[in-house]
């Protein structure tokens, strides 16, 4: 598949920020740890035997569950090498950190019982066609412990951007924002796109019978208008 810059730019960002990569990214008790432990519960719940995990990374939610679910069977894929070979060094397999691509996943339809990604989606131009695979090779259930960028910024900003989505005219004005390129790059994060959970929320929904959600940050009662950051739990139709 032919790269566009940006996905070109973020595979050479952590590349060259991978012998640094937890230590920037892997926040001890941040919101994806959080997700994580409530991802283990999901996991007893539906009775999961599989689990594959988009953009591993290093590979912290394969060692995570590893610890607490050591039975599971776990696959990870990450497209960048640098990234992958951190994961080998702190223990774990090739055919347990493997090389793939989310937009193609090279396995059968609902060939694991969840599927999970964690903080991958915000950096990807059409997150829809990454959903779309994991529900694909999804038999149970789905998770996704990802940004929610309506609920992120000042108040004011909160609010402006709540505005505008509701009147049909965020996408115009994050074109405008960013120039054109409907993304920002920085040293923290790489690329970016201005991204919510919610914004696959009926894609989901079209295939799950049940959608769970759960704030992973701090916010208050609306989820939509105050969690920056939120676990999305959607567990498949059964098929008749």
């Amino acid at each position: 598949m032919k790269t566009s810059n940006e996905v070109e730019a973020q595979r050479d960002y952590y590349a060259d920020t991978a012998l640094n990569y937890e230590e920037m990214h892997l926040l001890e008790r941040d919101e994806h740890f959080l997700a994580l432990a409530v991802l283990v519960g999901v996991i007893d719940y539906l009775e999961v035997k599989s689990v594959l995990d988009i953009g591993s990374g290093t590979g912290r939610a394969i060692r995570y569950l590893k610890k607490y679910r050591p039975d599971l069977y776990i696959v990870g894929i990450e497209p960048v090498k640098e990234l992958r070979e951190v994961g080998y060094r702190s223990g774990l397999f090739e055919d347990e950190l493997r090389d793939g691509d989310a937009l193609s996943l090279e396995f059968d339809p609902g060939e694991f019982d969840l599927v999970c990604e964690f903080a991958v989606l915000h950096h990807v131009k059409q997150p829809e066609k990454i959903v779309a695979e994991m529900l694909r090779v999804a038999k149970k259930a789905v998770f996704i412990s990802d940004a929610n960028n309506f609920s992120q910024g000042s108040p004011l900003s909160r609010a402006l951007k709540q505005s505008l989505a509701a009147i049909g005219l965020w996408g115009l004005a994050d074109w405008v924002k960013t120039r054109g390129k409907g993304y920002t790059f920085s040293d923290e994060d790489g690329v970016a796109y201005s991204y919510s959970v919610f914004n696959n929320y009926d894609q989901i929904s079209s295939k799950c019978e049940s959608i769970h959600l759960m704030n992973t940050g701090n916010g208050g009662r609306s989820l939509y208008r105050s969690a920056p950051h939120l676990a999305l739990l959607g567990i498949k139709k059964e098929k008749s």
